[in-house]
Formats: structure tokens, sequence, C-alpha cells
């Protein structure tokens, strides 16, 4: 007799392990980037009309998939067509990818949470030279956060060709961070919907606290003007057809919605196999959805207060070390220069001492808020450096670092719980695995193979290859496997039989909202996205990757080796192949057993 299929606790476990895998590192180091990147407010506009077109329809309908086949997305795309056993491989290919180098991220996380308990912060300032007689000279061409970030995190090399040995203290973190996913996962729904408790929800705490403390610094209303008052050349109010007419804007905004809500990996089918049949998954796709998109809105002011303290602490920083110059220089009398003064005297004192005046200038920088607000940074860049140089000038600077790091791995962790679930919802459902082995030992042996294999993340070269995952595994690949998805359940399983499927279930008909997104809408977004992405690789022309070149003190474009865009190209290509592969045998399969079958005159 067949084994009753586990189910959640109750609903609100299933919503919050998905809210848990929906909002990520993403929605705090990609979104604010975004907004940063297209007009601050402005660019909520493309990002809200994604999320309406993209982002809960195709939500609703994987939500919708696992539940009606009620089995993890290899088994639930074979139910739907035996052709199609190859995108339930595919993604669960892509999740164990993702799984692979997401938990470095995590690994990253302990590293600086542990090292957040030292007085001062390791990151705070730059350590000696060998002989003592100065600062190291690669920290002092940097700065002390991204020296602590290359040099004594990843001890980066040159480039991708100098693999180096590993790091251990990264490699014993990396392993710390896939027990503690083993012990999440341990009993299936059992042990992930409670500790979805935490990983949903504490995140929202330390963010809050952040917030209230972000809004009390000095210069944080100069980080929040920014994002949210328009980019147009002059500004001006209300919003700015320049950004709106922008491509980039939209593709940018469709990705985001894309990539936050974990669209393709099989998670979402997976979670929602455990679900009861009665489920009303429609509104619950619809509150992940929003919860998503208001968590990237709010993480955003948090990240906007903090990046104006730091920028108005470095702004305010460069003018009085001008000051200084300035009054030591032309003995000027102590207080005479301030801020708003400084300009008006610069070019007195250029007018009346040209002579002095052009021997000083070389060393005087040129100080402006814009552009302190302007840098753009994303990802790693922003979670271990920008956040670092801030925290490293707050008060109690332990304490708010201890909190930051950790709100990450509650983030980091919480995704993972969604990565590793495809995988061992795939594996669990097999009849061959799981009559030979337990479920326990199984995810044993899926967390012991990933923590093997993410090791090379953690070679002195292993930040490139990390970058090599992050930017070509799950890409072009998901985009096409949520394209497939949404053709076979419209014309393949045929929507008006998965409306009657859904009608069954919730008891409700289907509007013709989801019905045109489904069959129309969507679809002809994934297009235009799989060919943008496509054409940007083509014309992108030779792969690059930026490299840390210690002698200068930041990063320069190189170009990947042979061998490296080889690897690209069987990245892309190992995990979509299954697709047409396993059609096509299922097709062979299927003439030769109808050949066999054929009556003999």
């Amino acid at each position: 007799m067949e084994k009753a299929r586990p189910q959640w606790g109750s609903p609100l476990q299933f919503v919050l392990a998905c809210v848990s895998y929906a909002v990520g590192l993403g929605n705090v180091w990609r979104f604010p980037y975004l907004c940063q990147l297209y007009g601050g407010g402005d660019f909520l506009v493309p990002y809200l009309i994604m999320l309406v077109v993209e982002g809960m329809p195709l939500l609703y309908l994987e939500l919708s998939v696992g539940q009606r086949m009620r089995q993890g997305s290899i088994g639930a795309w074979k139910a739907i067509s035996p052709y199609l056993g190859g995108v339930g491989i595919a993604s669960v290919v892509l999740s164990f990818y993702l799984s692979t180098y997401y938990n470095v991220i995590n690994s990253w996380g302990f590293w600086y949470l542990f090292h957040s308990f030292q007085d001062p912060l390791p990151w705070s300032m730059c350590p000696l030279n060998g002989n003592r007689t100065g600062y190291d000279e690669e920290c002092e061409k940097a700065s002390s956060t991204q020296y602590f970030w290359y040099r004594q995190t990843l001890n980066i090399s040159p480039s991708i060709q100098d693999s180096g040995a590993v790091q251990w203290e990264l490699a014993l973190c990396l392993v710390l961070a896939w027990l503690l996913v083993y012990l999440c996962i341990l009993r299936g729904t059992e042990s992930t919907g409670k500790v979805a408790y935490v990983t949903a929800l504490l995140p929202y705490g330390v963010l809050l606290i952040y917030l209230i403390r972000g809004l009390t610094l000095h210069g944080a209303i100069n980080g929040l003007k920014y994002m949210f008052t328009p980019k147009g050349h002059p500004p001006a109010p209300g919003l700015q057809v320049e950004q709106l007419a922008n491509p980039k804007a939209w593709i940018n905004a469709a990705t985001q919605i894309f990539f936050s809500l974990g669209l393709g990996f099989g998670s979402l089918i997976a979670f929602a196999s455990y679900n009861d049949p009665s489920n009303d998954c429609q509104k619950h796709a619809v509150i992940v959805s929003l919860i998503n998109s208001a968590t990237s809105i709010f993480s955003s002011i948090v990240t906007f207060s903090i990046y104006g303290f730091k920028a108005t602490f470095n702004y305010e920083s460069c003018v009085n070390t001008v000051i200084l110059l300035l009054t030591n220089t032309f003995d000027l009398e102590d207080g005479f220069l301030t801020a708003s003064n400084l300009e008006q005297v610069k070019e007195h004192l250029a007018s009346a001492y040209p002579g002095q005046y052009s021997e000083v200038l070389p060393l005087l920088r040129n100080c402006s808020l814009e552009s302190e607000l302007e840098t753009a940074v994303q990802g790693t860049g922003l979670a271990f450096i920008v956040y670092t140089e801030a925290i490293k000038n707050m008060e109690v600077s332990q304490l708010w670092s201890v909190l930051y790091f950790f709100m990450l791995l509650t983030l980091g962790m919480g995704s993972m719980l969604g990565n590793t679930a495809s995988v061992l919802t795939s594996l669990t459902d097999s009849r061959l695995i799981s009559s030979h082995l337990p479920k326990e030992a199984i995810a044993g042996l899926v967390c012991l193979v990933n923590c093997a294999i993410g090791l090379v993340f953690t070679l002195e070269a292993g930040n490139y290859w990390f970058d090599i995952v992050n930017d070509y595994a799950a890409t072009l690949p998901l985009l096409l496997v949520v394209l497939v998805e949404t053709v076979a359940v419209c014309y393949v399983y045929g929507l008006r039989r998965f409306e009657e499927d859904l009608q069954a279930m919730s008891g409700r008909a289907l509007s013709w909202y989801w019905k045109a997104m489904w069959a129309c809408v969507s679809p002809l977004l994934l297009i235009s996205l799989f060919i943008f992405y496509l054409t940007d690789y083509i014309l992108a022309g030779t792969l690059k990757y930026q490299a840390w070149d210690a002698s200068q003190g930041h990063l320069v474009a190189k170009d990947y080796p042979t061998y490296a865009v080889v690897i690209i190209g069987l990245l892309v290509a190992s995990s979509i192949v299954f697709v047409p592969l396993v059609a096509l045998g299922t097709f062979i399969r299927s003439r030769l057993k109808r050949g066999r079958t054929v009556p003999v005159a």
C-alpha cells in the first residue's frame, strides 16, 4: 500500500515556507541597486506592472501544478505529459546548481558574523605592514572594508587561472552552513515548516530595527531623497518619461520579479505538492507575491537610509580633509573655512595665490555628496563592502554588525530550504531511490555532494567561479524552463482542462485575468526576456570578468580563458538539454512499443 503523502501542519506553514524561499538576498542587495540605477521611485512603475502581468500569474501556475499533481517537479511534469519529464529534470538540475553556490554566501555570512564580535571590527581599519612602519599598501590603495573582503576573507587570486589553495576557514564555515541546512530539512515538511517560522519572520524584525536605527542616522534623509526623487535631466517632479521609456528598466523589472520569486526551480511545485488538495493556492500566490514585493521596497528604504549615512559621512570627511589642508597651507584662522563657504574661498585663493594654490591643487579632492550617492553597487559588493563600511562608523558597531549578518543568514537559510526541497522531493518521490534509502540518508547525501562541490568556491580563485555559476548557470535555462512550463499547461495539458482541475480543487471558476496571462501575456514576456538576454550575450562579444588587482587596489576587467568559456557553455546546456532529450527518448520508446504491439496479418 502506497504511503500517504506528508502535508504541511497548517496553511500558514506553507505560506511562510514560500515567503521564506522567495524573500531572499536579492530583495536586499539587488532591488535597491535597480532603484538607484533606474530613476529611484520611477522604477516602481515597471516593477509593479511586471508583478501583475508576470509574477503573480506564473507563481499561481507553479503552485497549482504542484498541488494538483501532488508530486515533485519531475513527477508533476511527467503527469502532465510523459514528454515533459525533461522539464522537471532541468528544474532539479538548476536547483542543484543554485544550492551549490548559494550556500557559499551563507558561509561568508558566518565568517562575518564570527568576526562581528571583535572590538574594533576587523574591517574598520587597515592592518600594519610587515615591518610595522605603516599600513598595508594594498589596503591603503583600496579601503579597509574592501581589503577585509578581498584579501582577508576571499584571499582572492589575481586571475581565474591562479586557482590557489582552499581557504580552510571559509571551508569550515561552508561545512557549518550545510550542517545547518541538513538539520532544517532532516524531517521533511515536519522540520521545514517549523523552521519557516524563524526564517520567514525573523528578518522582518531585524529590518524593522535597522529601519528605526537608519532613520536616526545623520544623513539618512539624503539617501531617502535620492531613492524617491526622480532622476530627470534636469530633475523635475513627477514621473520621468526618460526612465519609463528605457527598455532596460522594464527588462530588469521583469527579471527582478522573475528571479526573486524563485520561479522555474521546482521548489514552489515541491512545496505545493504537500498541500491539502482543497487549499486555496490562488489566494496564497497573491499573498506571497505581494509580501515579496513589499519586502523589496521596505528593504530599499532601510538600505538607502544607511546608504545616505555612509555617503554623508564620506562627503563630510572629504570636506574636512580639504578644509584642514587649505587651513594649514594658507595659514587660515581655525573655523574660518566651512562647508558652506569652501568653494568661494577656493576661488579666492586660486586668484590671490595662484602659484601656491597650483602646488596644493593635486592634493585637493573633489567632494560631492551626489557622486557618493550615485555609486551604484549590488550583490556581494553591497552586502559585504558598502554595508560594512556604514556599520563600522555606527555607535556600538558590533551590535549592528551581528544583527545585520544574522539577518543575512536567516534570509539565506530560508532560500536554501526551498532550493533543497526541489531536489529532495524529486528524489524521495522516486520509488527506486526511496525504497532503498530513508529520507534522512537522501538528505544527507544531497548536502554532502553539494558541500563537496562547493569547496571549489573556497579556493583563492573561487569567487571567479562563483560569479560564473551565478551569472550563467540559471539565467537563460531558467527562462526557457518556465516558458515551456507555461506553454505545456495551456497548450499540451489544455487550459480548459486545467481550469476544470482548479475549479474542482477550490470550488471557484478561473477568472479571465489568469487565463489571459497564462495563454498569451506571460509567454510573450518570457520570449522577450529570452531574446534580450541571448542578444545581450551575443553582442557582448568576448566574455569578461572582474579580477582583483592588488597593486592598484581595485577591480579590473579581464577576458575569460577558453576553458572557462567552454565550462560556461556546458553549464548553460547541461540543464536545458534534458527537455529535448527526454521528449525524444519518450517518442522513440512509444514508437518501439507501438511497433511491437502491431498485430500480424
